[in-house]
C-alpha cells in the first residue's frame, strides 16, 4: 500500500512527538558566585620548569580557601597567585624570601561541590568578572566539573576569566553520588607573600539580581536628571 506524502509527514510528526514525551527533558539549575555557600579549597602541585610550565606532579590535597589564595571581600570573590610562608627550597629557589623564584607550579581550585543534588541536569554557571589584572605568570580559568562516586574520573566545561559577564553549562549525569563542583582555577607559580601585588588578581561576582540592576538604572536616571536641573 502506497502512502502519500502528506500520511508520510503525520507518520513523522507523530513518531517524533511519542519519542519527546519518551525521553524526559533534563532539569534546569543555574547557579552563580554566591559567598554565602561552602567554598573549598583544592591544590595541585607540580615541580616548575624554568619556563614556567608544570613539570613532574607533586601531590594534591585539599588546602583552605584562602590558603589559595581566595577570599570575599563583600559579596566579591578575589583570586591571586598562590603564596606560600614555608622558606624551605622545595618552595623557593635559594629559599623563601622577598623577590625570590618560585620552584612549585601550582594548581589552586576554590569551588562548591554538590554531591548527588545538580546530578543529571542542566548546570549553569553565570557571574561577572569584574577584573583581571594577571601577568602571564599565572592563568585563570571558570569551570563546571561532574565527578564519579569515587572521583577517579570526571566530565568538565571551562572558560578563561575574561572581563565582562560569563556563562557556562554542562549537562551533569544522572548516576547516584556523582560530584559537581563549580569555581575557579588559578594556574602558575607560586609567590612570596610581599611580591603578590606586581602578578596581579581577578575580581568576580554574582550576576546582579535584575531588581538592584533597575535600581541601579533608576540612580543613574536621577543623577542625570538633578544634573540637568542644576
Amino acid at each position: 500500500m502506497k502512502m502519500t506524502l502528506k500520511a508520510v509527514f503525520r507518520s513523522a510528526i507523530v513518531a517524533m512527538v511519542a519519542l519527546a514525551t519518551a525521553v524526559p527533558a533534563m532539569a534546569d539549575e543555574v547557579v552563580t558566585v554566591d559567598y554565602t555557600q561552602n567554598w573549598i579549597g583544592f591544590m595541585n602541585v607540580f615541580d616548575r620548569n624554568t619556563d614556567g610550565t608544570p613539570g613532574g606532579f607533586q601531590f594534591g590535597s585539599g588546602w583552605g580557601f584562602n590558603d589559595l589564595t581566595a577570599e570575599f571581600v563583600g559579596d566579591e570573590l578575589i583570586l591571586g597567585p598562590n603564596t606560600i610562608g614555608d622558606p624551605d627550597p622545595f618552595w623557593y629557589i635559594g629559599g623563601g624570601a622577598p623577590g625570590a623564584q618560585g620552584n612549585k607550579f601550582m594548581d589552586a581550585n576554590a569551588f562548591v561541590q554538590v554531591t548527588d543534588g545538580l546530578s543529571g541536569m542542566n548546570v549553569t554557571f553565570e557571574g561577572v568578572v569584574n577584573d583581571n589584572t594577571f601577568t602571564t605568570a599565572h592563568v585563570g580559568s571558570i569551570f563546571i566539573r561532574d565527578f564519579a562516586p569515587d572521583f577517579s574520573t570526571f566530565n568538565e566545561v571551562s572558560t578563561a576569566i575574561t572581563p565582562g559577564d560569563f556563562s557556562i553549562t554542562l549537562a551533569t549525569d544522572a548516576g547516584a553520588g556523582r560530584h559537581v563542583q563549580y569555581g575557579f582555577n588559578v594556574q602558575g607559580e607560586n609567590v612570596w607573600v610581599t611580591d603578590v601585588g606586581a602578578f596581579g588578581t581577578a575580581a568576580i561576582r554574582a550576576v546582579p539580581e535584575p531588581a538592584s540592576a533597575m535600581v541601579l538604572g533608576l540612580i543613574g536616571v536621577g543623577l542625570v536628571t538633578r544634573r540637568r536641573r542644576g
